[in-house]
């Protein structure tokens, strides 16, 4: 059949606002070590639902009336699940404790501050999790019961993160960093011996990390002999074992590409140990496609585990059979809850785990859920949406690449527009999709934003400026003390690779980011007038000063590195604020903001706005009630989709 001609943006879809709204979004995996139940996070609008599912049996929500959000930091580490138990982080800031068979949760801390994070204990006797109140962050630990006051056992350091302990109880691990640094600039991994009340630390000893090298997830083997963590002591990251006997390191995983995430949140993982602790299963990153692979702690060997994402995270092992959890995804295959096993030789009596579950244990007594075993896979737990769009309507992201002026190369993920029913003629409008952080990264995973938009006959190219990651250290770091006018050259030469490559219409370009990506919009409006028929900002930072003195603990010096410290570097701090400067800002401007945002203030898009109002540029900016740093609610971001199209339709596609 035939496609209709219709002209590029105006194209009818069936990626509607009302169906991108209502989609889940899947967000940490934990498997309990007893029952070998799967159990997830779904954000349903703006609520945080955990789901439990032993396999052969169907997902089954396990809460109700509360919200599982933890609150420290950007969030993350919400729950953690263990001897048919999972512990989790209400919205409040308590810590729930929860039978996995039935039963009504029951509260372990007290209602002040926020949690994270929470790890129970080998022999399920405490819990130890990141606690932050008035600003001061901690390791503490309660008791599973929540029948005695929580006890700091772990404070000093102005951060803490990926909490972990040995499977003899009587050891624990911890990620530690001091402002100004961020954790992916340089962290300490630190190990202690805590007494069987959990109130008391000994022999605490620094095992990896420094000022300028960082260390990402740290975790022990099934056995108790190794120490694993990922850090970077050169341009790529390197997995290594410490010999917790021996007191030896050794490098495990050397491959030249990205093996860990900056750890903007708490609980991110990119690699998990088998239950027998024979292998290490392992996200790489190369350029934006993520793999997953089995690697022989003994051998060093590697092996891939075959499956159609391009997207994969938070992998999590069984403890009782060598299989693997993860969320994922490709650009045309939407986000998933999956299953996968391996073949491996049987562990034998002698070789299995030395701790036990003592009978002392408040867990001993608890019934299991009874699974079917997985022998084949990999098997699909839950969609994130109903899946029934045709494929034609999805994209295939087409890597691109372009020169800086220094010569370093530039990379970017092209959407061309995609639809089963109609076409254009001519060149496609685009919008330049500039991402936050502004460390992360755009991979080639399912997005319905970039579908809502190509399936309507617009291009998108996400662009990984230099600083994001997975290029390795060198081309996050050259945007040190450089932001603003780094990013910003590499938006401008994306939008003039696009004319060169001749896949976009160069009298309709469109530039839009959040967050960080905001702030690159608002700096490529006004240093590159009339290069970008309109722009689009969402939560975009506009005063460098104010956000300084402004934003959330976790960034409150993050500004010394991407721009400098004050007052040193004050004037790079007037320079690149895009408030100093809007004068210069021409073209048509959607700034879009939640009221409840601690990260960029409110103020940051209103002042904006206000200057732009000023002086008659054309603009709209919507303040949405009840939202932070980026929508969850399925009201806004309806609300924000209409918004947007109307906008593009009067300021890009009609003007």
């Amino acid at each position: 059949m035939s496609k209709q001609v219709v002209p590029y943006g105006l194209w009818p879809s069936p990626v509607s606002a009302e169906a991108v709204s209502q989609s889940l979004r899947f967000r940490e995996l934990r498997w309990d070590n007893e029952s070998d139940a799967l159990v997830w996070l779904e954000e349903r609008s703006d609520r945080g639902v955990l789901v439990a599912c032993s396999l052969g049996d169907a997902p089954r929500d396990l809460t109700e009336e509360h919200h599982v959000r933890a609150r420290v930091g950007y969030g993350g580490g919400d729950f953690d699940v263990a001897h048919g138990h999972v512990v989790y982080a209400e919205k409040s800031g308590r810590l729930y404790m929860q039978r996995l068979s039935s039963g009504a949760p029951w509260p372990i801390t007290p209602g002040f501050g926020a949690a994270a994070a929470p790890v129970i204990d080998s022999f399920g006797r405490w819990v130890l999790y990141v606690h932050s109140y008035e600003g001061k962050d901690c390791l503490a630990t309660v008791d599973v019961e929540g029948r005695r006051w929580p006890h700091r056992l772990v404070s000093g350091a102005d951060f803490y993160m990926q909490p972990a302990v040995h499977p003899d109880g009587a050891t624990i691990a911890w990620i530690e960093w001091d402002h100004p640094n961020m954790p992916w600039d340089g962290c300490r991994l630190l190990v202690a011996h805590v007494d069987a009340s959990a109130t008391d630390l000994s022999d605490t000893t620094l095992i990896a990390g420094g000022q300028q090298t960082p260390v990402f997830q740290p975790a022990f083997s099934p056995d108790g002999r190794y120490l694993s963590y990922i850090t970077t002591e050169s341009d790529w990251d390197q997995l290594v074992l410490y010999d917790i006997y021996e007191g030896a390191w050794r490098t495990l995983l050397d491959l030249g590409c990205s093996l860990m995430e900056p750890a903007w949140v708490q609980g991110m993982r990119t690699y998990a140990w088998s239950h027998d602790g024979r292998s290490l299963v392992f996200l790489r990153n190369d350029q934006g496609i993520s793999s997953l692979w089995r690697c022989d702690v003994e051998s060093g060997e590697c092996f891939p585990l075959e499956m159609p994402y391009t997207a994969i995270s938070q992998p999590v092992c069984s403890a009782r059979a060598p299989k693997v959890g993860y969320l994922a995804s490709s650009a045309q295959i939407p986000q998933r809850v999956v299953v996968q096993a391996w073949q491996e030789q049987a562990q034998t009596d002698a070789e299995a785990s030395p701790y036990a579950l003592p009978e002392t244990s408040p867990f001993a007594s608890e019934e299991g859920i009874e699974t079917t075993d997985l022998s084949k896979g990999p098997w699909i737990l839950r969609r994130a949406t109903g899946e029934r769009l045709a494929t034609d309507f999805l994209p295939t992201p087409k890597p691109i690449s372009w020169s800086a002026s220094d010569g370093t190369e530039v990379f970017g993920l092209y959407y061309a527009p995609s639809s089963a029913t109609h076409q254009g003629t001519g060149l496609p409008p685009v919008i330049l999709d500039i991402h936050g952080g502004p460390t992360a990264q755009r991979v080639a995973s399912y997005s319905s934003d970039v579908a809502f938009f190509t399936s309507r006959g617009f291009g998108l190219l996400a662009v990984n400026y230099r600083g994001s990651t997975g290029y390795g250290k060198a081309y996050r770091d050259a945007l040190r003390e450089r932001w603003g006018e780094v990013d910003v050259e590499d938006a401008a030469g994306a939008a003039k690779a696009l004319i060169e490559q001749k896949l976009a219409d160069p009298e309709r370009l469109v530039i839009r980011g959040g967050s960080a990506g905001g702030y690159t919009v608002l700096n490529a409006l006004v240093h590159h007038p009339g290069l970008f028929r309109a722009g689009v900002s969402l939560f975009g930072v506009s005063n460098l000063f104010t956000l300084a003195a402004d934003t959330h603990k976790f960034e409150a010096r993050y500004l010394d590195s991407l721009v400098g410290p004050l007052p040193e570097a004050a004037e790079r701090y007037r320079t690149w604020s895009p408030i100093f400067h809007a004068n210069k800002i021409q073209d048509p401007v959607a700034i879009f903001q939640g009221d409840e945002d601690r990260v960029v203030p409110p103020d940051q898009s209103a002042s904006i706005a206000q200057a732009l109002k000023s002086r008659g540029v054309p603009h709209i900016y919507r303040l949405f009630a009840g939202e932070g740093h980026g929508w969850r609610k399925s009201e806004t971001i309806l609300a924000y989709y209409r918004e947007l199209m109307d906008f593009l339709k009067e300021h890009v596609l009609f003007s």
